[in-house]
């Protein structure tokens, strides 16, 4: 799936990324313990949280996330967005809470991890 399909089916800011829209996305995960990202995620992924800090993106980055999108109507500060810029993370957000973001991506076909992972 790509940002562009992603932003379209959540209604989302892109907020780092506007170059890289048609970036592919091929599984996703709505977590806000970034412990368990580093855990269970695999690379590449679509990372859906509320967790509107630093240690989102240097998350993502470690676990070698494409994007990370911020639910909740989250905004970043200035050092957020600075830092995903940095590290060519995409960051988006939406005002859509996670359960229903992670259904839309879902149901328009974005698999879940244990799917894409077999």
């Amino acid at each position: 799936m790509t940002i562009k399909k992603i932003i379209k089916i959540l209604n989302c800011q892109v907020i780092v990324g506007e170059d890289k829209l048609d970036t592919e996305v091929m599984v996703g995960c709505g977590c806000d313990l970034m412990s368990d990202v580093l855990a269970f995620i695999k690379p590449e992924a679509m990372l859906l949280t509320g967790l509107s800090n630093l240690q989102t993106i240097r998350t993502a980055e470690m676990s070698e996330l494409k994007v990370v999108c911020l639910v909740r109507d989250k905004q970043p500060n200035n050092d957020i967005v600075a830092l995903a810029r940095e590290k060519e993370i995409i960051l988006l957000a939406t005002s859509l809470p996670m359960f229903e973001a992670c259904g839309k991506l879902y149901k328009s076909g974005l698999m879940g991890h244990t799917e894409y992972y077999k």
